[in-house]
């Protein structure tokens, strides 16, 4: 089997694995993410940022072996990043034609009723993930300008389409169906899609290997809390519920974006305020979250915050982990069985505090928590006491080395 990042055994979810590297690209509308991985092993040959992308002070950070190269000059558009992107392998390596990809794996993080799973990236594929652009306007059209240019700076190389929505397919059709007139659900595909699918199948097939216990035995709860946040019931290695509905706006408490609300507010702000759509989409994406509620979306300034007495961000805190349990509860009762819980993603990972608050409050599933544990957290963890009827992990994500699984296995 694979070995992930610590050394540990991952549980193969099904294919063969080509031995070669898959450069995985993550594409948005201003930034460019990339690594080059080794989908048989998940090792990481060199990862790479490039950020402000369509603005004069663009700027590129390539990683390999430890070491850092940083550069900074105008970076116009995704083209433009590309050329940087060739250009830092070239200097800095690992070379591309000696370690050459076998494959480009694409992050795109909406797939619609459409893309059940990973596809191989042609005309058609990219004519109907521009008419899937309105399901998600904020990050659909970035991840497309970055399979087109990456198709023509990598004409030979087969490039896959990895869909963050891809794991949620499996939903039943109670979990996806929203009570809403039939013609909207017929001719403009409205359900409830899910996100961050390539964490959560990565994280879920951890925790199986962790309770040394079969994928398909195994039920877990897996919370990808960054500043895009969504939790996953996943049952047997296949979503059965999530968070996240026909948008990445739904659910959880987020770094700018407010989770579930109440449907009759759009209409309400309307009569009140003259608020428009466009308006309202705008504080949804952009003004909500942990941002309307402390003023600050990054989670650690809102720690530190808190910690310091700020009554604003100590509610913001309150509000987040209500929302987490409330959410935790619902999709424990969705499996019928729990066997894990697992935090995962930038603050997932990295905040004790919170994963204390949650699990202080889930003795009504069987967590209990090792506070001791908690706190020393560095990697791969498990926070719950022996006697815990309920495991509880901390599971670094790495969605990377899951889109070069995918990809790999597709064209294996």
């Amino acid at each position: 089997m694979p070995s992930a990042a610590g050394g540990e055994p991952v549980t193969d979810a099904g294919g063969s694995v080509a031995s070669g590297p898959v450069l995985v690209i993550n594409a948005g509308s201003s930034s460019l993410k990339y690594q080059l991985v080794q989908a048989d092993s998940g090792q990481s040959r060199a990862t790479g940022l490039i950020e402000r992308i369509g603005l004069d002070d663009g700027l590129a950070r390539h990683t390999v072996e430890g070491r850092e190269h940083v550069l900074e000059r105008d970076i116009p558009d995704h083209a433009a990043a590309f050329e940087v992107l060739a250009a830092q392998f070239a200097e800095h390596g690992p070379d591309l034609q000696s370690a050459a990809p076998v494959a480009i794996g694409h992050r795109v993080v909406h797939g619609g009723a459409k893309f059940a799973s990973t596809v191989l990236i042609d005309d058609e594929v990219l004519t109907t993930l521009r008419r899937l652009v309105p399901l998600a306007p904020l990050h659909n059209p970035g991840n497309i300008a970055g399979i087109e240019v990456a198709l023509e700076t990598f004409p030979d190389l087969p490039q896959v389409a990895v869909f963050d929505t891809a794991f949620h397919q499996t939903m039943p059709p109670a979990a996806y169906t929203y009570a809403v007139p039939l013609s909207w659900r017929q001719t403009f595909n409205i359900r409830a899609y899910g996100f961050h699918g390539t964490s959560h199948a990565y994280v879920s097939r951890r925790v199986a290997d962790l309770l040394e216990r079969p994928l398909e035995e195994t039920n877990t709860v897996v919370l990808h809390l960054g500043n895009g946040a969504s939790a996953c019931a996943v049952e047997g290695g296949r979503s059965v519920d999530t968070s996240m509905g026909l948008s990445p706006l739904g659910g959880l408490v987020m770094g700018t974006r407010p989770g579930d609300l109440d449907p009759g507010l759009p209409a309400h702000l309307s009569r009140v305020a003259g608020m428009t759509l466009p308006e309202f989409d705008h504080a949804l994406n952009k003004e909500s979250g942990l941002k309307a509620l402390a003023g600050d979306s990054d989670f650690r300034q809102v720690m530190e915050r808190r910690e310091a007495g700020d009554e604003a961000a100590g509610l913001a805190f309150d509000v987040v982990v209500h929302r987490l349990v409330r959410h935790l509860g619902a999709l424990a009762l969705v499996l019928g069985r729990l066997d894990a819980i697992a935090f995962t993603a930038g603050i997932g990972e990295n905040s004790p505090t919170l994963r204390a608050a949650v699990l202080e409050r889930a003795g009504l599933l069987g967590v209990e928590l090792d506070a001791e544990a908690n706190d020393a957290a560095q990697g791969e963890t498990r926070i719950s006491t022996a006697a815990s009827l309920v495991a509880a992990f901390v599971v670094p994500t790495n969605e990377e080395w899951e889109i070069a699984l995918e990809a790999s296995r597709l064209l294996t």
